[in-house]
């Protein structure tokens, strides 16, 4: 018989930095931290507003004339106020979801180990009908996998937009108040930065910025 150990319904998350948006699978994988994750987002979203161009040193330094500075966006957003409580929040909400998943593919993994152990006692009548039942309990297994990857997604959106808001708004004050051109990120190159003049670096004002925001 097929494998009842579903597949389907599996998201890992992508390597480097993170793994993916949502750590519900219908089998178990390592995951990713929630800072990882979130991090991840914050700097999505900053190239999406446009409130910011994280560009790699070297694109930076061909702009003629341009006034560039980098921040350490990883950084600010650990210091960012609320960050630890909705990381400790979707944390302990998604280790509920894996927790369900387990439950649910234990059970499937019994009932199919049960009926391989048995299947030489059925008839051939008997086989199919309890195929078709291990077909349809891990049928309801990837359903609800997908619909917690969709509830575990729609909470980190909750959980994040107004950190996104806030640090976003701190790096364009920063980055209007400095006159920069552009500001990027550090934390976000791929090994291209060899050098750069530290005292470009606007984290720490970024991070007081956002500390002193009401």
């Amino acid at each position: 018989m097929a494998s009842t150990r579903s597949t389907s319904g599996a998201r890992t998350i992508r390597g480097g930095n993170c793994i993916s948006d949502s750590a519900i699978s219908s089998s178990a994988h390592p995951q990713p931290s929630r800072e990882c994750l979130m991090y991840r987002r914050l700097s999505i979203l900053c190239g999406v507003l446009g409130m910011i161009v994280l560009l790699p040193a070297g694109l930076a330094a061909q702009q003629a004339g341009a006034s560039v500075a980098f921040i350490n966006a990883r950084a600010v957003l650990l210091e960012t106020p609320g960050f630890a409580q909705a990381e400790s929040t979707y944390t302990r909400e998604l280790e509920g979801f894996r927790s369900e998943m387990e439950k649910l593919q234990t059970s499937l993994d019994s009932a199919a180990s049960d009926f391989e152990q048995k299947s030489v006692m059925l008839s051939a009548t008997a086989k199919t009908a309890k195929r078709r039942e291990l077909e349809a309990q891990q049928g309801q297994l990837e359903q609800r996998a997908s619909e917690l990857r969709t509830k575990a997604g729609q909470r980190e959106q909750e959980l994040l937009s107004p950190i996104h808001s806030r640090v976003n708004d701190a790096i364009e004050q920063v980055r209007a108040a400095g006159g920069y051109a552009m500001i990027f990120d550090v934390s976000a190159n791929s090994g291209m930065i060899v050098a750069v003049d530290k005292s470009l670096d606007l984290t720490s004002k970024v991070i007081e910025k956002i500390k002193s925001s009401p």
